[in-house]
């Protein structure tokens, strides 16, 4: 890729070869507006990509400094998204490292930190390849046998059968089901509720679902331990009862990826968010308005939530079953 540069700094370059060190990229501190917008990112899944992202960039353009930043023009950006691209990434991922750009330059120029514009701003990313996000979703006969598959005569078949229902009836992320607390089993206008501790601290409530309730109460009877603390974790491992912590959010995965096996479904990349896809479908599949599809999930944006809409792609609606000869 051809270099530019920038005849105002004299040093700063685009250049496919230069990569920042992290200890350069500390640089940022000196800029306390980039590091209140670090701070401001709650999640910290979301935290660890950004920095991945503006690091990805830092490197490429080769800025030195936090002061740099003032020189970084749309051409800078241009010619990044060109070298993300020949490097075979996902659309998905550009748009995902553009957005990360263009919100920290949004916040630099809030706090006067940069002038100008945002250089991000009017650089075309990548259309969303398809309407149908990727993450794969079961079908109803292979959710019920994901629901049926641990074991209902044991303490960890009894919790596994309640993770599994929420998650299935409720389309939570695993973080959030991770973060469940026994007292987030709460009632509002007398039906059961679970009180969900969402993206950017943002809580939502979702009505408990029936099946849902029984399996919890099942569990937490057998449990016990709602007796002991009611900000006790809901779910809790085996193991290591008393140290107060809960399954985490790895566990979880791990969880739904050995029952698929045992329950003979084979999807390949499969996780909590697979099951958070296949309550969103089935929710859309049975008639619920896609805007309150969005609230249920926690969506900041309805496209997000589209993505989950498979309505107009179902295998059973398609034309090659109405062919008769």
């Amino acid at each position: 890729m051809t270099d530019l540069k920038e005849k105002p700094t004299g040093d700063l370059q685009v250049s496919g070869q230069r990569r920042l060190t992290a200890a350069q990229f500390q640089h940022l501190a000196e800029v306390p507006a980039a590091v209140e917008w670090f701070a401001n990112i709650d999640n910290p899944r979301t935290r660890r990509a950004y920095q991945n992202d503006l690091e990805d960039f830092c490197g490429f353009v080769g800025l030195r400094g936090a002061d740099e930043f003032r020189a970084v023009n749309r051409a800078h950006v241009l010619a990044w998204r060109a070298d993300l691209e020949q490097r075979g990434l996902a659309g998905a991922t550009i748009r995902r490292k553009l957005a990360a750009l263009a919100s920290l330059f949004d916040h630099l120029l809030e706090n006067n930190a940069v002038a100008g514009g945002n250089p991000v701003h009017g650089v075309k990313r990548p259309k969303i390849e398809t309407n149908e996000g990727k993450t794969p979703a079961l079908g109803d006969h292979q959710a019920k046998a994901l629901l049926e598959a641990p074991d209902p005569d044991t303490l960890k078949g009894q919790r596994d059968r309640a993770i599994l229902a929420v998650l299935l009836y409720h389309g939570l992320r695993r973080e959030e089901a991770a973060l469940l607390k026994v007292a987030d089993i709460l009632e509002r206008r007398g039906i059961k509720h679970l009180r969900i501790h969402g993206k950017g601290g943002k809580l939502r409530f979702v009505p408990l679902h029936p099946v849902a309730a029984e399996r919890i109460h099942t569990y937490l009877e057998h449990s016990g331990h709602q007796l002991d603390n009611p900000k006790a974790p809901l779910f809790r491992p085996l193991r290591g009862r008393q140290t107060g912590t809960g399954v985490s959010a790895n566990g979880l995965y791990t969880l739904v990826g050995e029952y698929a096996k045992a329950a003979g479904i084979e999807v390949a990349g499969l996780g909590v968010h697979g099951l958070r896809a296949t309550a969103a479908t089935n929710a859309l599949e049975h008639e619920a308005d896609i805007a309150k599809v969005q609230v249920w999930l926690g969506h900041a944006n309805i496209s997000t939530t589209r993505m989950y809409d498979r309505r107009q792609s179902r295998p059973e609606d398609s034309p090659t079953y109405k062919v008769k000869y």
